[in-house]
């Protein structure tokens, strides 16, 4: 459905190039959106994605275990979690597929405390970077902290706001 839909504004409205922003699920959804369709022709070009709050490498909590964050999961520099979901193993497929040198990527996280949003562990965020490589075009990470960086609230933060409109919008 996505990608009728996606053609169509290609197709009627000339649009050659989106942005993407995804809080939570959303992050997975748009994992999953390249896996299928980011070398596909009538597609438009990804130019940003802004990942906020994502649970590449699993959640903590009771969840099926495709998506659960294995027990004492630790990056190494390049962000390679030390164990991988089954879900996070079909994203890392995007390794060899993402495009080179396009796509800006923005990371939010929240640290209440405790590297963690409150729902989202900081460590399964920051696995994003093993998934793109060194294929995006920019990889930045910001952290934010306090009350407001709680994993529901992030995207109420004005701070939080003010950083997603200066990456969309500036160049």
């Amino acid at each position: 459905m996505q990608r009728m839909w996606l053609r169509l504004y290609r197709k009627n409205y000339k649009i050659r190039s989106i942005n993407m922003v995804g809080h939570s699920l959303g992050n997975i959804s748009i994992m999953y959106y390249m896996l299928n369709n980011v070398n596909k022709k009538g597609m438009p070009r990804l130019n940003k994605i802004v990942n906020m709050a994502g649970h590449f490498a699993g959640l903590n909590f009771e969840v099926p275990e495709d998506i659960r964050q294995p027990q004492n999961l630790k990056l190494d520099k390049n962000g390679k979690p030390n164990k991988m979901n089954a879900t996070y193993r079909q994203m890392a497929k995007l390794r060899s597929i993402y495009p080179k040198n396009q796509v800006k990527v923005l990371n939010i996280i929240g640290d209440i405390g405790g590297k963690t949003d409150g729902t989202v562990p900081n460590v399964s965020s920051l696995s994003l970077k093993y998934i793109i490589g060194n294929r995006a075009k920019s990889y930045r990470v910001m952290k934010f902290t306090g009350k407001n960086a709680r994993h529901s609230r992030l995207h109420e933060n004005a701070q939080v706001d003010k950083a997603l409109i200066m990456f969309l919008w500036n160049k």
